[in-house]
């Protein structure tokens, strides 16, 4: 064993947190983050790659251990971690980690709830497991360099999964610190995911890499230590170890590092548009100049984007609407807003005043904007016909720790997301049972309002 002997220090921890009482701020946001993912499984569930995925789950079958989100299906925890997983990022509405660019929510509360609901664990339970999640999802790819593994052609959400997954998973098995050791090897002898998903054109993949993946990998490897697997004591810092494996110059120390302080379910950002995070901050900054200078399609000669380089990549006039930057900040051009169905439609991309407004848009990779303090930043300048120009620069996006979403935004949200789906009446019973999720006595009480009966 060695010195720095971190296995055991993160095992020991992950063990324990089920007891620890969370800071009321804490346990806060983890509400906030569950019901911001579960209203993007329920609206991602009539998307193509919830469609797809619930082809899947349907093909399974499986034992009756937990919900398919707005449907009438109960699979195996594991059946259900990776389809819900994939509903939740089907539509771009999941949280994100600014440093990290780790999506924690897509894969840890689907695999929180999968596994919850097998095993009738509480609502307090279910926000401390998701809690943990957060943590060994944002620290895993921290101790790797986050950079790092891009620049091996990995994905920084894939890689990072898994172990979040993991760790809210084997919270809800009430593993030991044995149980723990072991369900951290079978976890990290499952990671994987590749950077080739940008190349994804409808999402699918994508849907699968980023969460479905994670979600179903972490709920496998705290059943298998739950069922007495035994496994690698020290994968993280034995021989051939994880971090080792998967990065040139791994920082083990961040495994633990603040543990019990910091909780990184209090900084991912939640989106307030259905929109790849890399056009937050300028569709943010866009619509601020729409409203200060009534901007419209008559008005305005050209736009033009400026973007970190890194996020400028990813967006660049991609064919998946959502993912378009050029194509979204023209739909905002047009309408004066950008809502959910418009977001995702292949249609508004054929849309000839769409198409006009978009060959005035202008993407630059600024690399002046690469500040790791701000690394989701963007600055929107525009040129009207009237010879004046307008520019706005958003540092930091609505939802992000630095620019919070609170509760009402939240619930908001939410609804707008699921009231389609739902209804009304359950969508208002969904918001006011995960908001007061410690008085949960068993998830599965959640069952009637999540699932098509």
């Amino acid at each position: 064993m060695s010195a720095a002997e971190i296995t055991g220090r993160l095992a020991r921890y992950m063990a324990e947190a089920r007891e620890r009482s969370l800071p009321p701020q804490v346990a806060r946001e983890a509400k906030h983050r569950i019901l911001d993912t579960l209203a993007a499984m329920v609206s991602g569930a009539h998307l193509k790659p919830g469609e797809m995925a619930l082809r899947y789950a349907r093909s399974q079958g499986g034992v009756a251990e937990a919900t398919i989100i707005s449907n009438d299906i109960k699979t195996s925890a594991v059946n259900a971690a990776l389809v819900n997983g994939m509903f939740a990022h089907a539509d771009e509405t999941d949280d994100f980690e600014p440093v990290t660019k780790a999506h924690p929510g897509c894969a840890v509360v689907p695999a929180a709830l999968a596994m919850a609901e097998r095993e009738g664990r509480s609502g307090m339970e279910l926000l401390s497991a998701v809690t943990l999640g957060y943590d060994v999802c944002c620290r895993f790819l921290l101790a790797l360099g986050p950079d790092l593994v891009r620049g091996s052609h990995r994905s920084a959400e894939g890689t990072s999964s898994t172990l979040g997954s993991v760790g809210a998973a084997a919270s809800l098995a009430r593993l030991d610190e044995k149980g723990m050791r072991y369900a951290l090897s079978y976890a990290a002898q499952q990671v994987s995911g590749l950077w080739s998903w940008v190349r994804d054109a409808e999402h699918v993949e994508k849907a699968f890499d980023f969460s479905g993946m994670g979600a179903r990998n972490g709920v496998t490897a705290a059943i298998m230590a739950q069922l007495g697997f035994t496994g690698v004591w020290d994968v993280l810092d034995g021989e051939h170890n994880a971090l080792a494996a998967l990065s040139t110059a791994p920082k083990p120390e961040e495994m633990v590092a603040g543990l019990g302080a910091r909780y990184f379910v209090t900084e991912t950002a939640i989106k307030p548009f259905s929109v790849g995070y890399p056009i937050q901050a300028p569709l943010d900054a866009f619509l601020t100049l729409h409203r200060e200078h009534a901007l419209n399609v008559n008005n305005v000669e050209r736009i033009v984007v400026k973007l970190p380089e890194d996020g400028a990549r990813i967006v660049n006039d991609r064919a998946m609407p959502d993912v378009n930057c050029q194509h979204i900040i023209a739909v905002a051009l047009v309408d004066g807003t950008v809502s959910f169905s418009d977001s995702h439609s292949y249609e508004r991309m054929k849309d000839p005043k769409v198409r006009a407004a978009k060959e005035r848009v202008q993407l630059i990779a600024d690399p002046k904007l690469m500040d790791p303090a701000v690394p989701r930043s963007g600055l929107v300048e525009v040129t009207l016909r009237d010879g004046r120009n307008v520019s706005h620069f958003t540092r930091h996006a609505p939802g992000t720790k630095e620019n919070p979403m609170n509760t009402e935004r939240v619930n908001a949200k939410a609804r707008l997301l699921m009231e389609p789906v739902l209804g009304a009446e359950r969508t208002e019973g969904l918001i006011r049972r995960v908001n007061a999720a410690e008085e949960l006595n068993d998830v599965r009480e959640l069952r009637r309002l999540l699932a098509r009966e």
